[in-house]
């Protein structure tokens, strides 16, 4: 189930928190309930993408991303992401999140997350989200205009272009 009482907290709590940038940073602690666990008694890999969207959302309402959404009617989805996990999260063990959005091309925006136990990088996710509209994805460029922001992105780190070149070249639908 979707924990949406935790999505609340995370929203209470930084409901006064300052606006940030297109481009800050959004720092947040989580701790691993024993409900995120797989069987090998770790954080399960699909419960840590759940857990990216409690950085995710707060970062869209501290950059003003949510207001411009809700007052343009837009929404926001996921149109992908790549994650590399390195070390297990335990029950009960808090973890710190980093989320940020990297830049944009022309249909995307790509946002960088990251959990960690002290020194140590637990996980490391791209996303890339599509702002969308009853007429289909809305372009990067006219969501930035919104945010009174300029359209042109910063650089994006090779690897992000290098995963962007490889799933332009990956077949839809796949075949079976």
């Amino acid at each position: 189930m979707y924990p949406f009482l935790r999505m609340a907290k995370e929203l209470w709590k930084f409901r006064k928190a300052p606006p940030l940038s297109l481009l800050g940073s959004h720092v947040s602690t989580h701790l691993c309930w024993p409900w995120d666990l797989d069987p090998w008694v770790e954080l399960n890999n699909g419960r840590t993408l759940t857990l990216y969207d409690l950085g995710r959302i707060p970062l869209g309402v501290r950059t003003g991303l949510k207001s411009v959404l809700l007052a343009r009617g837009w929404g926001l989805t996921v149109a992908g992401n790549t994650v590399r996990y390195r070390r297990r999260v335990r029950a009960f063990e808090r973890v710190t999140m980093h989320s940020r959005c990297i830049g944009w091309d022309h249909r995307f925006l790509y946002i960088e997350q990251s959990m960690w136990k002290g020194d140590e990088c637990t996980s490391h996710m791209i996303l890339r989200s599509a702002v969308t509209s009853r007429a289909g994805i809305v372009p990067p460029a006219q969501v930035l205009a919104a945010l009174g922001q300029p359209d042109e992105s910063p650089p994006l780190p090779e690897f992000v272009r290098n995963w962007i070149a490889a799933e332009d070249t990956r077949p839809w639908p796949p075949q079976i």
